[in-house]
């Protein structure tokens, strides 16, 4: 196959062409990270729509790993927003991670909940008060670990990102 200027080994292969303002250093997966978001929170509004309506008997778990419903307040806009997302019990407290697949950024749950700590979840069919705070340099390790036992991904996102992924423990409130 001839070199065409400007194309790289993987754009010839497969004929992609990486989004505007995507560099040629940037992982694969990223140079579309970006246009797939939308897809992926209509899924979520989905799943969350699934999950409220059977009381938590759909969309709650896929094998070791559950979702709970999280609701937060937008940290600029103010708006009441409701998030899928995988956790684990550590005792009385939830954690979440705040992983966004590896993005090189934090999810907006995450600052939502930094400027609002005090929210709702869903577990299955229960609704509870939490506040949110970030896990200590202590409790990290362990929260990782046990978050890695329920989704191994995790691991894969950490290794595509630069950034230390937050861990989130949700208290009762």
């Amino acid at each position: 196959m001839a070199k065409v200027r400007g194309q790289t080994d993987a754009k010839r292969r497969t004929g992609a062409t990486a989004p505007q303002g995507a560099t040629a250093s940037e992982p694969f997966y990223l140079r579309y990270a970006d246009q797939l978001w939308p897809v992926t929170n209509r899924l979520g509004r989905a799943h969350t729509f699934l999950y409220r309506k059977s009381g938590g008997r759909v969309g709650e778990g896929w094998g070791r790993a559950r979702t709970l419903l999280l609701d937060h307040v937008g940290a600029k806009s103010g708006d009441l927003r409701t998030t899928p997302l995988l956790y684990v019990r550590d005792g009385e407290d939830l954690a979440l991670i705040a992983s966004k697949g590896g993005y090189p950024k934090n999810p907006a749950w995450f600052y939502n909940l930094r400027a609002n700590p005090e929210t709702y979840v869903q577990v299955g069919p229960e609704r509870r008060r939490v506040r949110a705070r970030v896990a200590s340099a202590d409790e990290r390790p362990r929260l990782w670990d046990l978050a890695v036992r329920c989704w191994p991904g995790f691991e894969d996102y950490r290794a595509r990102t630069d950034r230390e992924i937050p861990i989130v423990v949700l208290e009762p409130a």
